[in-house]
């Protein structure tokens, strides 16, 4: 089945809720783990489970996405795979940017229809999961189904913030409802295995990952050429029409939807823990990536505990806990950091660039620093004596070098950050 499917990867839309790290990169470019790109995952779940043609939709700041997917993936002229990156483009017949996800797709159209395919793998460039996509299309093709939705079972609380799935003992998707109050919440309830039941894990909650017979996507697109969103709008649609036959794939693993600078953030801490639920230290289950030709990473009486460390970093910090230090990273003695996420740097300085630069002028952080609860993008300068200490009680704000959101405080890309000062601290 595999090898009937085209699989199209949404690059979404301006990710306001991840700004300011998607102020220059699109949300599928944005790194994670201190080694990948989120455009990663879906891509190495594609390649694991022999789905290798695929498109990725992108229309903002798509130039650091379209140089790592060139750089990371190449295939051989026996392969036939391939990954085509499709921008949002004006013709003689329209000129709209896509307006949703559906929409992306619609647009696009005309793209696929030159391959030969009988399924369309519908995935979210921002999201966090290992998923074997041969289970969802057997399961697909067994039930004989027109669509079907993978559904991640959650509990009662969780479930008012998702588009909820009722089934029926069949696993066939009767109603849909997007993100349910609380009052209403148990008509929503859908059989579920007994070990998704014991935690009253009883509602189901679209991911986002859809699998469309080719035929059925392209009757719908015509049926409803208004409709812009396959969750919102596509999909509840064909649930209530009963031509089609729509099935729910229930996922129980690790899955995260990175739509906020909070979720990433705890999503990248969570990759620190002895025994994570994404595990990246999997012989089955490999996350492919650009293949740097990088220094193994240096390190000079720090102690490091829970805490993923990058190639060709240079560290002379004090301590790093539960902690992510992405490539090239360079910390000064003496430094501490905790809960933090540091990109790392696109190049090395030289060694004539440091000795002629001052403290302001080195990429990296700098000695004598205690940071704390911070996501440091890539490229940043940070001088000595710096302390940044985010903590919940913080309001959002927004300067020229950083930001601070959900108590989170973000220092920006190229960002200056001068010696001795103080960020995250109440007057």
């Amino acid at each position: 089945m595999t090898d009937r499917t085209l699989a199209v990867i949404l690059g979404g839309g301006a990710g306001t809720r991840l700004y300011p790290l998607t102020a220059k990169r699109s949300k599928p470019a944005v790194p994670i783990g201190g080694k990948y790109r989120l455009i990663d995952i879906p891509i190495s779940n594609c390649l694991r489970a022999g789905v290798k043609r695929m498109f990725v939709l992108t229309q903002f700041n798509s130039a650091s996405l379209n140089k790592h997917v060139k750089n990371a993936f190449h295939f051989d002229i026996f392969t036939k795979g391939f990954i085509d990156i499709l921008a949002a483009e004006q013709t003689f017949t329209n000129k709209d940017w896509f307006k949703g996800t559906a929409d992306a797709v619609r647009q696009c159209f005309d793209r696929f229809k030159f391959h030969d395919f009988d399924y369309f793998l519908i995935l979210s460039g921002d999201q966090l999961y290992q998923m074997d996509f041969t289970e969802i299309l057997e399961q697909h093709v067994k039930s004989e189904s027109d669509i079907t939705v993978a559904t991640i079972p959650v509990i009662a609380k969780d479930a008012t913030g998702f588009g909820i799935m009722k089934v029926n003992d069949q696993n066939e998707i009767v109603d849909f409802v997007e993100k349910p109050g609380g009052d209403e919440l148990d008509k929503w309830k859908s059989p579920v295995e007994e070990k998704y039941a014991k935690d009253d894990k009883v509602f189901l909650a679209s991911m986002g990952i859809y699998v469309f017979n080719r035929a059925v996507m392209h009757q719908l697109f015509n049926e409803s050429p208004e409709s812009i969103d396959f969750g919102k709008e596509i999909i509840p649609s064909a649930v209530s029409d009963n031509r089609f036959k729509t099935s729910s794939y229930p996922y129980g693993g690790y899955w995260t939807d990175i739509g906020s600078i909070d979720s990433f953030f705890d999503a990248n801490l969570h990759l620190t823990e002895f025994l994570p639920r994404f595990s990246l230290y999997d012989n089955k289950n490999p996350i492919y990536t650009s293949a740097r030709m990088l220094s193994p990473s240096k390190i000079f009486g720090t102690r490091l505990t829970h805490t993923l460390l990058s190639d060709g970093c240079i560290i002379h910090a004090e301590s790093v806990t539960k902690s992510v230090i992405g490539i090239r990273s360079r910390i000064g003695a003496r430094t501490i950091i905790e809960q933090a996420i540091v990109f790392g740097n696109d190049y090395y300085q030289t060694l004539a660039d440091i000795s002629e630069a001052s403290q302001i002028n080195l990429l990296g952080i700098g000695t004598d620093c205690k940071i704390k609860r911070t996501i440091v993008d890539k490229n940043a300068k940070i001088g000595n004596f710096v302390e940044i200490n985010g903590h919940a009680s913080l309001e959002d704000i927004e300067t020229e070098n950083y930001c601070i959101n959900q108590g989170i405080v973000i220092i920006k890309k190229g960002a200056h950050i001068p010696d001795n000062s103080k960020i995250g601290y109440i007057k």
